[in-house]
């Protein structure tokens, strides 16, 4: 058999990014990796499908060599290929390169053992001085983008284990001040010199001459790897992350450096920094990053070394390198920045912070920024939140919330009020005209009395949940604040009881500074206002929520009127749940005559028997072993109770177990039609299951909770018409549904039983545009929306294999719905709506045999990673 022609490895890696676990653990992934070292060497395969090779090692190194004696195999292999390239030019240096340090790095071999790390860490070193390493690398034309490659693969390998380079510092400064790529060999060195002093200070010894030129290693010469021994292979932080250095400063402080070598060290830190202006705004902060821990608590090392890069960024415009000015900030103090310093920083925040042609991330950048400042001097203690004491109520007020804000961009603004109310309490007790409190009264009340509008968005209501936790969480001190908090609050559920998920999820969130009076007067307004039919769902949910022992008489009055309206199955339980609220919470007198009641009462024979078993366990057991009964677990241990030892066969058909599955549940095919996506499920059972509850949950946030779906009976070998999902998506993303089902048997028990999870894939949530023009100018339309993407969207292109089926087949079998403009054989417009309101556009034009390419526009720049693995799956898919 020979070797994969390149239409065979398209199909085979187009298999396996649309899966990679899936393509490894069956027959052909075994081999992969085997095979694309095989092929690298072949010269059959043009160059660009060899770099493509590499692209595929690049991104899933731990697939492909999936422990350390591969990923040492794998290495060699990709160095021996090296070494073989002719001398002429060539695309597969630098991606040769990059596997081999990515195979070693990611397949944890690196080490003084490794036998390819002894020839990688010399070659790599040789091209990074620019020595002439023979003819198998390249022209001349090719040293200098091998050498900035080969400090990138460095600085890599530093980071994997850090001290790796400790002994090559003075070499490295050496080649810093030659020709050379500034910016690869200025971070290198400056992540290696951050490196060496950390692992000098833990070891309590000094620099020992790391920063004086030496010999660099020859290839097949030792190593020294010494200092990489004594770090460990715990790498350090790469982004600022300053609580992480001031771990570090205690370390460094002990590191006392001679004279001579702190004149070094500040020769090599002046050095990086003096040709710092010449790298990119993003490779500048992370060098002032490395540079700053390395000289924070360090003795003999003053922080005026910085100075006229503070000088050269106080008034930068770039986000990175502002937020590396207060990382030095954060780092230094008052020992690098003066108060006039500090004051013109916030500023400059506060007047970019609402700064009208600034996109919102900017805005909430730069709100960021002001909510964690860095003050020379603050008052209160490390960790505690705190407006800035320059901010002022001048510059404070100019960043005051409106309701007319973005939320993201409320809740950032309504942070800092409620920060400069936690300073300006005594402003208010003196009753100044406007006070911080006074104006987050006001707009609290605006953000309920928009989030009690029947029938509003969602996200209105869900905003001012979100912003009244971030007030109880600022102010719970304050009673000023939190008492019309507490009854505005009440005042919110008068008016939409639909609301009483978000209040529950506040309840379980808020501390007891709100949630006991909360509780309180929810539950005042519940048994004071009975209501029917949707709102009687809220009530009880919410008295679930907030029954206590406290007033149980008008509790216990509100569920004798509420009963007689609980006629189907879901008001019942939830009655009882309130009920079974009521017992945990040690209310017995007038609960026992409820629950007999209830269980002659109740029209569903399992409200009937829940009540009666409530009422048996509530006159038997006493208050500990009545809370164990009641819990959650269902091994609790056996109970002392002669009535529930004699009854156990009566208990075990009351109590709902758990028990294997007889459902199947599976994905019927795409609807793609509607204001939403639906997912149609189809349902088969083994033994007859009657009443049956498919309850679903969505992991995260990216969904909205889905209700439940109800089968009344299901029997083996009678279709079941399909069950129809709607599906409220918060983002276009794919997701697993988890699945639990609760059903009763023949024989009388109520089970209950997790099913395995269900998938809902990207193109399960495709939707057609609905207001397409049936005859009229269908192009001018696509053109309409292919441009409204930009300059706000994101745009792709791509290569879509098609296999042997065909474009006209494909389109027909997985985009027929949404094609808008179709010119068959050869070109398809495809415009295709994706919940909640975003877009994604394809333009399928010139396909040839084997594939078409593929232009991808969408006003949502997440979309297009997800677009690309499913249009590269279409031809696998068949």
């Amino acid at each position: 058999m020979g070797p994969p022609s390149r239409e065979t490895w398209a199909q085979r890696l187009g298999a396996f990014r649309a899966s990679p676990s899936a393509f490894m653990a069956g027959p052909e992934g075994e081999d992969l990796g085997r095979d694309l070292l095989i092929e690298l060497r072949s010269e059959k395969l043009s160059e660009q499908t060899k770099v493509s090779l590499l692209a595929l090692s690049l991104e899933y190194p731990a697939q492909l060599w999936p422990d350390a004696a591969a990923a040492e195999a794998a290495a060699t292999s990709l160095l021996d290929t090296l070494v073989l390239l002719p001398p002429r030019p060539s695309a597969l240096r630098r991606p040769l390169l990059l596997a081999a340090t990515t195979a070693l790095a990611a397949g944890d071999a690196l080490g003084p053992t490794s036998g390819a790390s002894r020839r990688l860490l010399p070659l790599l070193l040789g091209l990074a001085s620019g020595r002439d390493l023979g003819r198998g690398f390249g022209p001349a034309s090719e040293q200098r983008p091998l050498q900035a490659t080969a400090c990138e693969c460095l600085r890599e390998l530093e980071s994997c284990k850090p001290g790796l380079l400790g002994d090559c510092l003075g070499l490295l400064r050496r080649l810093l001040g030659q020709e050379g790529p500034v910016q690869p060999l200025s971070l290198l060195l400056a992540l290696a010199l951050r490196n060496a002093l950390v692992i000098r200070a833990k070891a309590k010894a000094g620099l020992q001459g790391l920063l004086v030129a030496g010999d660099a290693p020859t290839p097949g010469g030792p190593w020294n790897w010494a200092l990489a021994e004594e770090g460990g292979a715990h790498p350090q932080p790469q982004a600022p992350s300053w609580s992480a250095a001031e771990d570090e400063e205690c370390g460094l402080a002990v590191l006392e450096p001679s004279p001579e070598e702190a004149r070094e060290l500040r020769a090599a830190v002046a050095q990086l920094l003096d040709s710092s202006y010449l790298l990119t705004p993003v490779a500048q902060a992370q060098l002032l990053w490395l540079l700053g821990w390395a000289l924070r608590g360090l003795r003999g090392q003053p922080p005026v070394l910085f100075k006229p890069q503070l000088v050269r960024l106080l008034g930068t415009a770039q986000l990175a390198l502002l937020h590396a000015v207060l990382a030095l900030k954060a780092a230094f103090g008052e020992a690098l920045f003066t108060a006039q310093d500090e004051a013109l920083l916030l500023r400059r925040l506060t007047l970019a912070a609402q700064h009208p042609s600034l996109p919102l991330p900017a805005h909430l950048f730069y709100l960021h920024c002001l909510l964690s400042f860095p003050e020379n001097c603050p008052l209160g203690p490390g960790g505690e939140e705190a407006a800035p004491l320059l901010l002022g109520t001048r510059l404070g007020r100019s960043l005051l919330p409106s309701l007319l804000h973005d939320p993201m961009t409320l809740l950032a603004r309504l942070h800092l009020l409620c920060l400069l109310c936690a300073e300006d309490e005594e402003k208010e007790e003196k009753g100044q005209d406007w006070s911080p409190q006074r104006y987050l009264r006001e707009l609290l009340a605006g953000l309920r009395q928009r989030a009690a509008l029947d029938g509003g968005p969602r996200a209105l209501a869900a905003l001012c949940f979100q912003a009244s936790y971030l007030v109880v969480r600022c102010l719970a001190t304050q009673p000023l604040v939190l008492t019309p908090l507490t009854h505005g609050l009440a005042e919110l559920y008068r008016a939409r009881p639909a609301l009483a998920p978000h209040f529950v999820d506040l309840l379980d969130r808020v501390g007891p500074e709100l949630g006991e009076p909360l509780r309180v007067v929810l539950r005042q307004e519940v048994v004071s206002r009975p209501g029917r039919d949707e709102a009687l769902r809220w009530h009880l949910k919410i008295l679930a929520k907030v029954a206590d022992g406290n007033a149980p008489s008008a509790t216990l009055g509100f569920l004798r009127a509420a009963a007689a309206h609980c006629t189907d199955w879901g008001l019942q339980q939830a009655l009882l749940r309130v009920c079974r609220t009521l017992m945990l919470a040690g209310v017995r007198e007038g609960l026992a005559d409820l629950l007999q009641a209830l269980a002659r009462q109740l029209e569903d024979p399992d409200g009937r028997d829940h009540a009666r078993l409530y009422y048996i366990l509530l006159a038997h057991l006493a208050g500990p072993k009545l809370g164990v009964a009641l819990g959650p677990s269902l091994a609790a241990p056996a109970l002392t109770s002669s009535l529930v030892a004699e009854n156990q066969g009566f208990a075990a058909v009351l109590m709902v177990q758990e028990a294997p599955a007889p459902i199947r549940l599976s994905v019927g095919p795409r609807r793609a039609a509607g204001p939403g996506p639906v997912l149609q499920l189809q349902v088969e059972v083994l033994e007859p299951v009657f009443s049956l509850e498919l309850r679903f949950r969505v992991q995260g946030q990216l969904y909205a909770p889905l209700d439940a779906v109800h089968v009344p009976c299901l029997r083996p070998g009678r279709p079941c018409s399909p069950l129809l999902l709607p599906l409220q998506p918060r983002l276009p993303a794919p997701t697993q549904l988890s699945v639990r089902a609760l059903y009763a048997t023949p024989a009388g028990l109520t089970c209950h039983a997790h099913l395995p999870p269900v998938p809902v894939n990207f193109e399960d949530l495709f939707l057609p545009f609905p207001q397409a023009p049936d005859d009229g100018d269908k192009q001018g339309f696509f053109e309409e929306l292919w441009d409204s993407c930009l300059p706000k969207g994101a745009e792709s292109r791509l290569w879509c294999p098609l296999g042997p089926q065909g474009l006209e087949a494909l389109v027909s079998r997985h985009l027929e719905p949404f094609v808008v403009v179709a010119q068959p054989p050869t070109s398809y417009h495809v415009a295709i709506r994706l919940p909640p309101d975003s877009r994604l556009l394809l333009r399928l034009e010139a396909a040839q045999a084997d594939g078409v390419p593929v232009a991808l526009r969408t006003d949502h720049w997440a979309v297009l990673p997800l677009a690309g693995d499913y249009l590269r799956g279409l031809s696998a898919a068949g």
